[in-house]
């Protein structure tokens, strides 16, 4: 393995120019939701990208431990929801291998406030996606009529269904033995297909069997109780 050279790293620091404001890799948005959670996210350009680990340490120079390795490091956007962290004020950075071994760290930075979460209003993290409740901005007043929500997102890739390497999707049920179902959606919400009673802890699906690329949904039960509902990107690629 070796770390990638100064010319190789100007070159993809140009390349990537353009997307900063979106934060493309190497860079990542890293943001404090309250009640220890920090949401890492980033956009991904890299065609032959290998892995990609997230990072944490006390200190900004070094003891980094990996706390997340991805599943699909080609996912275009990515991210992960952070709640074990001693502190508010840690590191982080990502560590990015691409092709025969070459790799490169991100800066490290410390997460930043997010200022549209009031203190007195944490929000919510459900199904990966963090939402705030309408904030009114009337300091405990009754909210004005027809008044939008403010409204943050965060995904976390889902370690039961997710689009793998290859472009199949990869399904790894939480115990072997068990009997699960899977019911798969459009991200419109419209029925697809159901695989029922599947006792097969791990396995693929073909990629020809989602019609087009894109996103789509799914929800998987164990009998009749849900265990997740998430979604997967399958790439245009496939």
């Amino acid at each position: 393995m070796h770390k990638l050279t100064l010319p190789i790293f100007i070159l993809l620091t140009v390349a990537c120019t353009p997307l900063l404001a979106q934060d493309t890799l190497p860079r990542f948005s890293l943001k404090n939701i309250g009640n220890n959670r920090i949401v890492i996210g980033w956009v991904n350009k890299f065609e032959n990208i290998k892995q990609i680990s997230i990072q944490r340490s006390f200190d900004s120079l070094s003891g980094y431990k990996t706390i997340l390795t991805v599943a699909d490091p080609t996912t275009p956007e990515n991210g992960y929801v952070d709640t074990k962290a001693a502190n508010d004020r840690m590191f982080y950075r990502l560590y990015i291998m691409l092709d025969k071994g070459v790799f490169l760290f991100s800066d490290a930075k410390r997460p930043v406030i997010d200022t549209m979460i009031r203190k007195d209003r944490p929000g919510r993290l459900q199904n990966g996606n963090f939402t705030i409740p309408s904030i009114d901005g009337s300091n405990g007043r009754p909210p004005v009529a027809n008044n939008s929500a403010p409204r943050v997102e965060s995904w976390v890739p889902s370690k039961f269904v997710y689009t793998f390497k290859d472009g199949y999707i990869k399904i790894n049920l939480p115990e072997e033995g068990k009997a699960y179902n899977i019911k798969f959606f459009t991200l419109t919400d419209d029925a697809l297909f159901e695989l029922k009673n599947i006792k097969e802890k791990s396995f693929k699906l073909d990629k020809s069997t989602f019609y087009r690329s894109g996103w789509y949904k799914f929800e998987l039960y164990e009998d009749e109780k849900l265990v997740e509902k998430n979604k997967f990107f399958l790439p245009k690629e496939f």
